[in-house]
């Protein structure tokens, strides 16, 4: 008798992401392109790359975004209900923008993630801030968390449904508006850092 292993859930299970070509992306932040992958084919359930050293380069940028929505009260454990959301918000950008979602999604990564920020330099019984750069991982996963949480929130107590909120957040961030929050939020972390220069 065989032991059964466990498969990943595939494009079978998560089809709409396979809808949208991949193929055509193009990243032209050259420090975030080693760590998006843009793999849609499969969608882990299980932490099988946790407490490993850089390997949330190896998950798929959507499941990072859906892991990501999974962050509050409302979606915490919720995979499946997560997924939804996303795949509805991707559909709803696909309406409005007429061009492929993946690659607005992409825009938006690339204008929402600060370039440096601060930290703080102890000197005596000081504490000096310091701007420093900022690692591409890092960089990527600020800005994934900041769209996120912005959508989450923003349709806490809200007529508008979450995927209308997450589609409106990821289409102003790639049009690199100030009104989206998440490049609010870099624009404000990036201007700290450049007056502790």
């Amino acid at each position: 008798m065989t032991a059964k292993k466990s498969k990943p859930i595939g494009s079978s299970f998560f089809p709409v992401f396979s809808k949208y070509d991949m193929n055509e992306v193009k990243i032209e932040d050259q420090g975030l392109a080693r760590y998006v992958n843009l793999e849609s084919e499969i969608i882990y359930l299980g932490g099988s790359n946790s407490n490993k050293l850089f390997a949330k380069s190896k998950i798929p940028i959507i499941e990072r975004l859906i892991n990501n929505i999974m962050r509050t009260e409302k979606y915490n454990g919720k995979k499946i209900k997560a997924y939804k959301v996303v795949r509805s918000a991707f559909e709803i950008i696909d309406k409005k923008t007429k061009t492929n979602p993946m690659q607005v999604f992409i825009d938006a990564l690339q204008n929402a993630a600060p370039k440096e920020e601060t930290t703080r330099l102890r000197f005596g019984g000081i504490s000096v801030p310091k701007a420093v750069d900022i690692a591409p991982q890092r960089r990527l996963d600020i800005a994934i968390r900041n769209i996120s949480m912005s959508s989450v929130s923003s349709s806490h107590k809200n007529k508008k449904s979450i995927e209308a909120c997450l589609a409106d957040e990821i289409i102003k961030a790639s049009k690199n508006d100030v009104a989206s929050f998440s490049v609010a939020k870099k624009n404000d972390v990036e201007r700290v850092a450049k007056s502790a220069r």
